[in-house]
């Protein structure tokens, strides 16, 4: 992603257009991707045969008709369960192939070991300046920068005192705050620092259109279609 898109305001689809469609499928990002979504938002797992698959939760329970963790089942037993309207988790590379070139990547990182499969996959379908790599885990995000340099990453925080300390501690080119943590102060200073800042989970017109007008860089949001 170069410099050019700091000057908009990107709305990234959480786990695509999840408000309209089962979160985490191709099918919510096809439609966030028809919604004209800057990003597409999506969580990254590893099931027992160190597959790369695109789920929030550590077991299926709530997003599928199964039962279970999803570290200890094979990629075949994921793809046996219904994650809504009859759609199937997909894998990683199935999510890149469906919207490389037409839009870019929020890849949030749930769990260690799998950045350097994820970093591959980037690299062999020529998106690194179309993703940011995220996570809440500070030391998963330094070890993205330290394998790859020219991968934007970002870290995801609930609350925190210091935050920009903390993410140039891990080398982050964004932040990525709880909604109701970010006023005008924290934009500046972010923005000041030649970081980006996006905001989470916004659903609501009105706060979308605050943020812009107060210099946030973009929104995630379960509603592509917000603004």
């Amino acid at each position: 992603m170069d410099d050019s898109y700091k000057n908009q305001f990107l709305k990234i689809a959480h786990r695509g257009a999840s408000a309209y469609e089962p979160e985490n499928t191709l099918r919510s990002f096809s439609k966030a991707i028809k919604m004209k979504a800057d990003m597409i938002e999506f969580d990254i797992r590893l099931s027992v045969d160190e597959r790369l698959v695109v789920i929030h939760d550590t077991k299926v329970n709530r997003t599928t008709n199964g039962k279970g963790y999803v570290k200890e089942k094979t990629l075949k037993e994921l793809k046996e369960l219904n994650a809504g309207k009859g759609e199937k988790i997909p894998l990683l590379e199935e999510v890149i192939e469906l919207a490389k070139t037409k839009t870019r990547f929020v890849i949030e990182l749930k769990e260690y070991g799998t950045e350097e499969m994820v970093i591959k996959l980037i690299k062999e379908n020529n998106i690194t300046d179309d993703v940011f790599v995220v996570s809440f885990k500070k030391r998963l995000i330094k070890n993205i920068k330290s394998l790859e340099p020219r991968i934007k990453t970002g870290l995801i925080i609930l609350y925190t005192f210091n935050p920009l300390k903390i993410i140039n501690e891990c080398n982050a080119d964004a932040l990525a705050p709880y909604h109701l943590l970010v006023g005008r102060q924290l934009i500046k200073r972010v923005k000041n620092s030649g970081k980006y800042l996006f905001p989470w989970t916004v659903n609501n017109a009105r706060e979308a259109n605050k943020l812009r007008v107060m210099g946030a860089s973009g929104i995630v949001t379960n509603k592509p279609d917000l603004c």
